[in-house]
C-alpha cells in the first residue's frame, strides 16, 4: 500500500464528518436524533436569486468554463456591497477575488503565503480549518488565547515576542465563531496597526456580519488595513447559499494576485449561473436581512430555553447563527454533550473541537426549525423532571 503524504499524516477527519456518520447510524437504529450542532442554513435563498439561477442556467451560452477572476458583474456587485454596508471602497478589477467558498479560501491563502517552518497565529477557540491548513503547508500553528474575561478578544500585547518575530500570518474571525463575539472599531484598528508593526498578514474571516448583528463591520475599514490585511467573506450564511459555494477574498492587489496564482491552478472557475444569481443576492435590500434575522431571533429564544434547562450561562447579545454557552462548573464538554446525545438523542457541539479554550462550553446551532427546537425542549425537560 502506498503511504499517504507527510502533510496529511497527522490531519484528522473533520469532527462533523465523523459525528454525522455516528448520528446516521443512530437514526438507522430508530433513535431519531435532533441535530442542533451543524451550522448549515436550512432557510432558502431569496426567490429572485433562485429565479435568476434558473433563468441563467436555461441559456445555452452559460455552461462553458469561466474566468478564474469571475465575471466582472460579480466583482462589481461585491465592490458595491462592501461600499454600501461596510463603507469600504474596493477596486473591483484588482482588489476582489471570488472563490468557491471561503473554506477553500482558507486553503488558497495558506498555499499562497506559507512556507514550511513559517509561524501562523491561530485563535483558540477558533475554526479548526485554520490550523489544519497551516499544518498541511508544513507551517507551525501557534495559538493565541481568546477568553471570556477579555470579551473573546485577542490580547495582542500578551503574544510572546519570539513568536511575533517569527510569525508570518494571523487568522482572526469577527463576528467570532464559535463565541458569537462582535467586533469593535477599536479591535479592528488595533489589528491593522499590529499587522503593520510586526509585518504580519492578518486575515479576518467575516461570514457572520449580517446575522443577529445591527452593526456589520469589515477589518478593511480600519485605517491602514489594506496594507497587510485581507478579508474573507462568504454568501453561505447571510444569504442561505451554503451549498452554492460562493465566497470572496478582498484586499491589496498584490496579495489578491498571489491567491489567484494558486486558484487558477486548482479550480476551473465558478458556474456562470451561480455567479449571476450571486449578483442578484448582493443587491438584495436591507429587508432581506431583517426577515432572516427575525426568524433567527425566534430560534434564539428557543435555544436559550434549552440552555436554561441544561443550567448553562450565556450572553444573549451574541452575533451569528449559533449560541455559545458555558456548561455547569466541573463538567467536561464532550462528556456533557454525549450524555445529552445518548440519553435524549439531542446533539449539540462540544466547545473542545474549537480548541482547548472551548473546554467547559457548548455551541447550539440556530439552523433548525422551531418544531425541532420545541421537540428538543420537551425531551430535555423530561430529563430534568
Amino acid at each position: 500500500m502506498i503511504e499517504v503524504a507527510n502533510r496529511i499524516a497527522e490531519v484528522k477527519e473533520y469532527y462533523f464528518s465523523k459525528k454525522l456518520d455516528e448520528i446516521r447510524e443512530m437514526n438507522a437504529r430508530g433513535c431519531d436524533v435532533l441535530n442542533l450542532g451543524i451550522g448549515s442554513p436550512d432557510l432558502p435563498p431569496a426567490k429572485q436569486v433562485t429565479d435568476r439561477l434558473v433563468t441563467s442556467a436555461s441559456q445555452s451560452n452559460t455552461h462553458a468554463y469561466q474566468s478564474y477572476r469571475s465575471i466582472p458583474e460579480l466583482r462589481s456587485a461585491i465592490s458595491k456591497f462592501y461600499e454600501r454596508h461596510f463603507d469600504v471602497r474596493l477596486n473591483s478589477d484588482t482588489e476582489i477575488l471570488p472563490l468557491l467558498g471561503s473554506k477553500e479560501g482558507v486553503m488558497y491563502i495558506s498555499m499562497a503565503f506559507l512556507n514550511p517552518g513559517d509561524t501562523v497565529l491561530i485563535p483558540n477557540p477558533g475554526y479548526p480549518a485554520y490550523k489544519t491548513a497551516a499544518e498541511m503547508m508544513g507551517a507551525k500553528a501557534i495559538s493565541f488565547d481568546l477568553k471570556e474575561e477579555n470579551n473573546w478578544f485577542p490580547d495582542l500585547e500578551g503574544i510572546d515576542d519570539e513568536v511575533l518575530a517569527s510569525a508570518k500570518m494571523m487568522w482572526v474571525n469577527y463576528p467570532n465563531m464559535p463565541t458569537g463575539q462582535k467586533a469593535s472599531r477599536e479591535l479592528f484598528s488595533k489589528l491593522a496597526r499590529f499587522a503593520q508593526d510586526h509585518n504580519i498578514l492578518v486575515v479576518n474571516d467575516n461570514p457572520y456580519s449580517f446575522i443577529l448583528n445591527e452593526n456589520p463591520m469589515s477589518l478593511l475599514s480600519a485605517q491602514g488595513a489594506m496594507e497587510n490585511c485581507l478579508e474573507l467573506n462568504s454568501m453561505s450564511k447571510a444569504f442561505n447559499m451554503a451549498g452554492w459555494r460562493v465566497g470572496m477574498v478582498c484586499g491589496r492587489e498584490e496579495y489578491v494576485n498571489a491567491i489567484l496564482r494558486v486558484k487558477s491552478n486548482v479550480d476551473s472557475g465558478m458556474f456562470k449561473p451561480v455567479q449571476e444569481a450571486s449578483v442578484e443576492a448582493l443587491s438584495l435590500p436591507a429587508s432581506w436581512f431583517d426577515g432572516v434575522n427575525a426568524e433567527y431571533m425566534e430560534r434564539r429564544k428557543l435555544a436559550t430555553k434549552i440552555l436554561d434547562i441544561l443550567e448553562c450561562s450565556y450572553d444573549i447579545g451574541q452575533s451569528g447563527m449559533f449560541m455559545w454557552a458555558k456548561i455547569p462548573e466541573g463538567r467536561k464538554s464532550e462528556e456533557f454533550i454525549e450524555e445529552i446525545l445518548q440519553e435524549r438523542f439531542v446533539f449539540v457541539t462540544p466547545g473542545t473541537i474549537f480548541g482547548s479554550n472551548g473546554e467547559g462550553y457548548i455551541r447550539i446551532s440556530l439552523c433548525s426549525n422551531k418544531e425541532m427546537f420545541n421537540t428538543a425542549i420537551q425531551r430535555l425537560e423530561m430529563v430534568k423532571a
